[in-house]
């Protein structure tokens, strides 16, 4: 490349590669079949040329070493980088997050330019040889990722070019490659007219980021095949129809050569496969051929997300004189994708439910270049929390990830690398300047993910506008593949979709168009491709959605955004690690922590809302039929699995301690079943104030690929009529002592044996508490009705819902409220001597009528609380908070938990007893905010190491939510990064009513469900005691 050229390959759309091969499916060639059973990079005729690559980076084109792709260049002073890598991930240069804004060195006002002044270019070097055995074969150079835009030279001379960095790239290199010491040189740039199709809401990082090798076949080689394996109309026999590309590289012309095709279970069914075709092969010098085989596999075992199971297709091509040159192999599953005219998805004939989530390629410690250890630990994960559907938002992931598929059993959504959403008025359009481009980019993802099972659906990109290039991008897929589905929800007037698409809609929304659709007629399947917003402390009311999938036949289900938060790993100045968000590598333009709305930390360690995840999405449910005679249906909701490998057991709790226990027969329970049970306990005496819950848990009976056996999969719990209608106590009252009332200055003091309470005449409040001479409260309650903002109340979503109604409008008339309260009147009532009762009242903001704050206080140290209150304008939080002496670092409650929950996300926590330390009760959220909150709770204790401190009672029936820190509610608002949250001498002690719900159905919105909120002009009262636990 001359830089006195005008335009360079990397600003004209109509250049996507140079000498660059066609695409094909992914394979290696082996040379036995006994080998085709192991990992392509066993293959004696692969080899990784990951690894350490010298590596040299400049920030402007014109800076860049020209000549160093020369066999006679000196790289010695140059830098080591590890390939595969992103290099701003190795300090060259810096990660960009942005979610609709383009980065400053991509041209939106002269398409396609880009800015020659900022954009660096990465130049890696790298020797090799080759292996002895490859003498007399033709050889391949292959990267399965580079961003976004390369030149390749090898031993001085230039190979070719390539963009479009989410699909392979590969050039022959057979008549440039040596024996020993060949110089590979790679030359990449970070920004490219392929950037303006790359606006994905992600970092933007460059480099070589996914596998480099190079390969080597025999002269006539089997160089592309799709392998369709689908059923016939009873769903009973695999049909497998395949279409193979073979190629003759030689001089001479070939005759009488043979292919031989075998399907078989495994490796030790290899000498006696199900289905042997032979075919005989003549090939004209230097040309293609492509044959077209088909044959019936009676009765298969089929594949599906619930059991995947997989045969090998082995091919092997020998000579004319018998002798083995090539065998390869692929792993197929029997399985048929269907949409039928109910608007069902139809996996091998029955409706299925996409319980999905949309996945980045995301490791915190080298951005996108991500391992296979670490994508089967997201398999994990997924499988683990009932998910059974990924969409590969916003780009075909690494070749690994869809074999991890297909073995574990996930539904995949295949998308195009196409994304202009900065731009999506303008391009790609029915531009016929972007056609080639997108097209190939749609082409070579099908053809390389074509014989995938997973891969149930291909979607043309995201949020890339729409016009006549998508109707191309779709001829171009159906001219390979017409067995499944195409989706793009950028058509909104579904002029061409296969699957009416949305993102966003709330509950009630998409009600409403499933009504719809039914009545008019519509066949077409509805799909959430993004929904359930999970930024941050969020993923409200999700149970409704998943009621409604399973409503209405043409709601087939939806893709929580998104997976993992996008966090990048950091170190403070202090030497303190945190996770970074946009804005942080001093990255401009940035949309800050939009990136950061997994269900799992950047980590993968679990954010709150993915409890609600594997709650909602589990496929067993228990109906109670009539409780009071232990009547129950189990519902098996898997559409393939029987209950047969559940072991599935009940367990009945009185005030949270279990009385009884047993096992439930799940045998005979059928894929889509529902069976009647009746629960017989042994006779136990009911208790007064006590109540009773039935909790029946599911857990594998045997271990699988992605879990050992005793997992829980699966629970749900009942409040039993037996219950008791009466207050909860968690202990009798001790003998009542006299209390001592002294009236000062400015306080009133009572004073019991074991106990010393201020309450202050000017402030109306508890400012001080000591039991058995231990101070217990370090400030003093006070009501509380602010919460820290979480993302949803802040309100970061993006210029696309300008058009919703919701916005965000914190109101922080409630942050200060406490300060502007004023107290009004203070009574004391003496008329026993083993109890006082003090009424205050107050005049305050946000209110027409006084708040009411009664305290009762009893001789052996218990004092209640009742505050009542009618606000006049809509509430964040009701509740009263102070601090808390820190040497009370344990909690144990009976309430909901053991994680945290929220008001409108508290479906996959059960009522127990549970124990926790006050550091493990908070939830670090990538970036700080309200956490750690505990609802539904009955009764809670804060004990120190010797089991002494207060037991917290709900007296009015309401429950509590509680939560406890270890920095105050001023750390955790001020804090942007988890590092700068410091960890206090005491804990701040929250003890609520209620919050306000977190929402969800909108990205960055509060978009609050009307039952979630704390609405203005009700009387809100709640009753609670503290009592010393000494």
């Amino acid at each position: 490349m001359d830089d006195s050229e005008k335009k360079f390959e990397w600003e004209n759309p109509e250049i996507i590669g140079i000498n660059k091969l066609e695409a094909h499916n992914t394979l290696i060639p082996f040379d036995n079949e006994e080998s085709c059973f192991d990992a392509r990079k066993n293959s004696p005729y692969y080899k990784s040329l990951n690894g350490i690559w010298k590596f040299n980076w400049v920030r402007r084109p014109v800076d860049r070493e020209v000549d160093f792709y020369k066999k006679d260049f000196m790289d010695k002073g140059w830098d080591d980088i590890d390939v595969p890598s992103n290099w701003q991930m190795r300090g060259y240069g810096i990660p960009i997050y942005t979610n609709i804004k383009y980065p400053y060195s991509i041209d939106t006002e002269n398409i396609p330019a880009i800015n020659y002044e900022n954009n660096p270019v990465g130049s890696y070097r790298k020797k090799f040889d080759l292996p002895k055995n490859w003498k007399d074969r033709e050889i391949f150079i292959h990267f399965d990722g580079v961003k976004s835009a390369f030149y390749l030279w090898l031993n001085g001379e230039r190979i070719g070019y390539s963009q479009g960095s989410m699909t392979p790239a590969e050039f022959n290199i057979t008549e440039l490659v040596k024996d020993k010491d060949n110089i590979i040189a790679i030359e990449v740039y970070r920004w490219s007219d392929g950037s303006y199709l790359e606006d994905q809401d992600m970092w933007r990082f460059s480099g070589i980021f996914r596998d480099v090798y190079i390969y080597s076949t025999p002269k006539i080689h089997l160089r592309d095949f799709f392998l369709n394996s689908t059923l016939d109309e009873n769903f009973e026999n695999g049909i497998l129809s395949a279409k193979l590309k073979i190629r003759n590289y030689s001089d001479k012309e070939i005759l009488n050569y043979n292919l031989k095709v075998l399907i078989v279970k495994d490796r030790s069914s290899l000498k006696f496969p199900i289905i042997k075709i032979e075919k005989e092969i003549n090939l004209e010098k230097k040309s293609e051929i492509i044959l077209k085989l088909s044959s019936e596999i009676k009765n298969p075992q089929l594949w599906s997300a619930e059991n995947p199971n997989l045969y090998y297709v082995i091919f092997s091509l020998s000579n004319s004189k018998n002798e083995l040159i090539e065998s390869e192999a692929n792993q197929i599953g029997f399985r048929s994708v269907e949409l039928n005219s109910k608007g069902e998805l139809l996996i091998n004939g029955k409706s299925v439910i996409l319980k999905g989530v949309n996945r980045h390629e995301h490791d915190p410690y080298n951005g996108r270049a991500v391992s296979f250890d670490l994508m089967e630990k997201d398999i994990h994960i997924i499988k683990q929390n009932n998910i059974n559907a990924i969409r590969t938002s916003h780009y075909p992931n690494h070749p690994d990830f869809y074999d991890l598929c297909d073995e574990y059993g996930i539904y995949v959504i295949d998308e195009c690398n196409l994304e202009t959403h900065g731009l999506r008025d303008k391009i790609p359009n029915s531009e016929i300047l972007w056609e080639k481009a997108c097209c190939d980019r749609m082409l070579r993802m099908v053809e390389r993910d074509k014989n995938h099972p997973c891969v149930i659906i291909w979607s043309l990109g995201n949020e890339a506008g729409f016009g006549d290039v998508f109707k191309k991008m779709k001829e171009t897929t159906l001219e390979i593949d017409n067995t499944r589905p195409i989706h793009y929800e950028g058509d909104y007037y579904n002029e061409i979709t296969d699957i009416i698409s949305y993102m966003y809609y709330p509950p009630r929304t998409i009600k409403m168009n499933a009504k719809r659709n039914l009545k008019k007629d519509e066949k077409r399947p509805i799909m959430l491709c993004e929904y359930a917003h999970a930024m941050g402390n969020s993923l409200g009311n999700f149970q409704e959605y998943m009621d409604l999938f399973e409503k209405y036949s043409n709601l087939i289900g939806g893709f929580i955004w998104d997976f993992v938060d996008q966090g990048l790993r950091k170190i403070s100045e202090e030497g303190k690690e945190y996770w970074a968000y946009g804005g942080d590598f001093g990255d401009e333009p940035n949309d800050r922590n939009f990136c950061i709305n997994g269900i799992v930390m950047p980590d993968r360690k679990p954010n709150p809302s993915l409890f609600e995840v594997k709650k909602v999405y589990q496929a067993i449910k228990i109906i109670p039929i009539d409780l009071d005679s232990n009547k129950f249906e189990i519902d098996n909701k898997y559409q393939f699995n029987t209950l047969d490998n559940i072991d599935m057991r009940w367990k009945l709790t009185a005030n949270g301690n279990k009385i009884r226990e047993g096992n439930i027969n799940t045998e005979n329970i059928s894929p889509g079943e529902r069976k009647e049970i009746i629960l017989k306990f042994d006779k136990f005496e009911r208790i007064p104030n006590t109540e009773y819950f039935l909790k029946i848990i599911s857990k594998l009976s045997k271990n699988e690929l992605w879990a050992n056996k005793g997992y829980i999969i699966a629970w749900d719990q009942f409040k039993l009529p037996l219950s008791s209608d009466f207050l909860i106590t968690d202990e009798k009252f001790k003998e009542r002592s006299k209390i001592e009332l002294q009236e000062r200055n400015e306080n009133f003091i009572l004073l019991g044996d074991n106990f010393k309470l201020t309450i202050g005449k000017k402030s109306g409040f508890i400012e001080k508490l000591y039991y058995n001479e231990h101070k217990i409260f370090k400030k003093t309650l006070k009501p509380n009705f602010w919460r820290v903002p979480i993302d949803n109340d802040i309100g970061l979503a993006d210029e696309d819902l300008g058009d919703f109604d919701e916005t965000s409008n914190i109101d922080y008339t409630w942050k200060n409220f406490v300060e502007k309260i004023k107290l009004l009147d203070i009574k004391i009532e003496d008329s026993e001597s083993h109890l006082k009762k003090i009424f205050t009242k107050f005049s305050t903001p946000n209110s027409d009528k006084e708040l009411d704050i009664i305290y009762s206080v009893h001789g052996n140290g218990k004092i209640s609380i009742e505050i009542k209150f009618t606000p006049n304008k809509e509430m964040i939080r009701y509740g009263m908070q102070t601090e808390l002496s820190g040497e009370y670092d344990k909690m144990i409650w009976y309430g909901r938990g053991p994680h945290e929950t929220m008001e409108d996300r508290k479906t996959g926590a059960s009522i127990e007893i549970h124990t926790e330390f006050v550091k493990d009760l908070v939830h670090n959220y990538v970036r700080p905010q309200e956490n750690g909150n505990r609802t539904d709770i009955r009764w809670c204790k804060f004990i120190n190491k010797n089991k002494k401190g207060i037991l917290i009672l709900d007296l009015g029936g309401t429950y509590l939510n509680i939560s406890a820190w270890p920095y105050t509610m001023e750390d955790l608002e001020k804090a942007a990064h988890i590092h700068e949250l410091p960890t206090r001498e005491n804990l701040t002690l929250n003890i609520d009513y209620k919050q306000k719900g977190v929402g969800g159905d909108l990205p960055g919105l509060p978009s609050l469900h009307s039952e979630y909120r704390l609405k203005k002009n009700i009387v809100y009262q709640y009753n609670f005691s503290i009592e010393p636990l000494f």
